[in-house]
């Protein structure tokens, strides 16, 4: 038998940033070497929706590949048209949330939105066709902070779409653990045992 150790644990009180979650669907950029994909796969490229520099620009759902002839709410589509800017996230993975105008709560907009979840990476300099997921607390991880974040939200309403009173909850990314959670304001405990 080989063996097997036991990995570290993350200690539970270190920095946690808490984002609004956005009702919308999970989306992504994916910006790779063209040369390094070739090499990999061993045939021609297909499905990338915009190609400079050496570069391939891909368009992905939570589950898959998009394209703007099999999208997903237009997401394929806007990147393809906003590759150019697109390109400036640089080579990587870059996933957020595509939300608004009919696409789940809509937040009474009329137009859809592109929000990054790299709130470290993109909070200053960014494309200007993409926004960040707003942040509500960045801080030691305590559960009375994501509470009152909670609260904040169903008194005061979305900090993404100001004026929408509807939000759905929050995400909290704990650093040190390097993992996600999340909470709604609505219906949160009538999720216990799924995901």
């Amino acid at each position: 038998m080989d063996f097997q150790g036991f990995g570290k644990i993350a200690r539970l009180t270190r920095r946690c940033v808490v984002t609004e979650k956005i009702d919308g669907t999970n989306a992504q950029v994916a910006i790779l070497p063209e040369q390094e994909l070739l090499a990999e796969q061993g045939r021609p490229l297909f499905g990338y929706i915009a190609q400079r520099d050496g570069l391939v620009m891909y368009a992905g759902s939570r589950t898959r590949l998009i394209t703007p002839e099999a999208d997903n709410f237009g997401f394929a589509k806007w990147a393809q048209s906003h590759a150019e800017d697109l390109f400036s996230l640089g080579v990587g993975r870059h996933f957020g949330e595509w939300w608004g105008s009919g696409i789940q709560r809509g937040y009474g907009l009329t137009e859809r939105r592109f929000s990054l979840f790299n709130t470290a990476l993109w909070s200053d300099v960014r494309p200007a066709c993409c926004g960040v997921v707003p942040v509500l607390y960045d801080g030691d991880f305590a559960t009375s902070e994501i509470d009152m974040c909670i609260q904040a939200l169903s008194v005061a309403g979305s900090v993404a779409a100001p004026g929408f009173m509807n939000p759905e909850g929050v995400i909290v990314y704990h650093t040190a653990g390097n993992v996600y959670f999340k909470k709604t304001l609505d219906k949160d405990s009538e999720h216990k045992g799924q995901r």
